[in-house]
């Protein structure tokens, strides 16, 4: 009950109209329209209240555009609703080469991991390769079936502007938008380990010729640590643009905000501190309670 009448409060929400005065193309809060609104380099925005549902900003929230590394949340909540064992290893094979964006990875073929790690490198690091092993292996039928399974949870979040075609992001055909992104993330919130995995600051690996790979965050917030960030995740192909999603605690509100194709490789999160000063230099308009 909760849920439905958290999910009707964003439906009623995102149908709010322009506000006279807001920057071309920008919708604001009712109570922050009398404020500067930010300008964001990400083409597509959008921030809401974490509790209410309410959206204090979004900008081209319904343009469908590639996600790219994004898709990895959907990923992990495919994963963990299989049921696979998050403790069985699994190798990577030649199956996950890249061969449409031709990318590399430190992840050498034969590199033996539990999913469980697979997991936290494809989360943390965006490991390309270990979120195709965890496709490739979690469910009877391989990646074609694990990728329908995405999908069809897409379909059961309400997420009507979503399609997959692979677990990594490096599709481009791999597209959805802002609002959609939106309900991901709160979806994506509701299980710990990716509330954990997503926010872990570093980790290491033995690779398969014994040396010690140290990964690290792919989220410069979460690395510089000054944000309450509870679950974030990255993106970055060149139809996509630099993307970014994530839930953090701003004064004592919860916000989940998406950013969409912005530009240079820190604008992602520059974009995201703007709209996190903006929003603490007028507390009394937006926190709730």
């Amino acid at each position: 009950m909760i849920k439905k009448i958290a999910s009707l409060l964003v439906s009623a929400a995102l149908a709010m109209p322009v506000l006279a005065g807001s920057p071309s193309g920008v919708m604001v809060a009712t109570q922050m329209a009398d404020q500067a609104a930010p300008r964001l380099s990400s083409h597509s925005v959008l921030v809401l209240n974490g509790i209410t549902g309410e959206p204090l900003y979004q900008k081209n929230i319904h343009q469908r555009m590639p996600i790219a590394s994004i898709t990895k949340l959907m990923t992990a909540m495919v994963l963990l609703d299989s049921g696979a064992s998050l403790d069985q290893e699994v190798t990577v094979s030649e199956a996950e080469i890249d061969r449409v964006k031709n990318t590399s990875s430190r992840l050498a073929v034969g590199t033996t991991l539990s999913r469980k790690e697979m997991l936290l490198l494809a989360l943390m690091s965006s490991e390309n390769r270990a979120a195709a092993t965890l496709a490739r292996t979690a469910l009877p039928g391989g990646t074609a079936t694990f990728v329908e399974r995405m999908n069809r949870k897409a379909r059961s979040l309400g997420m009507t502007e979503t399609i997959f075609h692979d677990a990594t992001g490096l599709d481009m055909r791999n597209t959805s938008t802002a609002a959609d992104l939106a309900r991901m993330v709160r979806a994506a919130h509701g299980y710990p380990l990716i509330r954990a995995f997503t926010t872990t600051e570093k980790h290491q690996i033995q690779s398969v010729s014994r040396r010690v790979l140290q990964y690290k965050n792919s989220n410069a917030l979460v690395r510089e640590g000054d944000w309450d960030i509870s679950l974030q995740k990255t993106g970055y192909i060149q139809e996509a643009g630099r993307c970014m999603v994530l839930q953090a605690t701003v004064g004592s509100q919860p916000l989940i905000i998406v950013l969409l194709a912005a530009g240079g490789s820190a604008a992602r999160v520059n974009d995201a501190k703007s709209i996190k000063t903006w929003l603490e230099a007028h507390p009394g308009n937006w926190l709730a309670g």
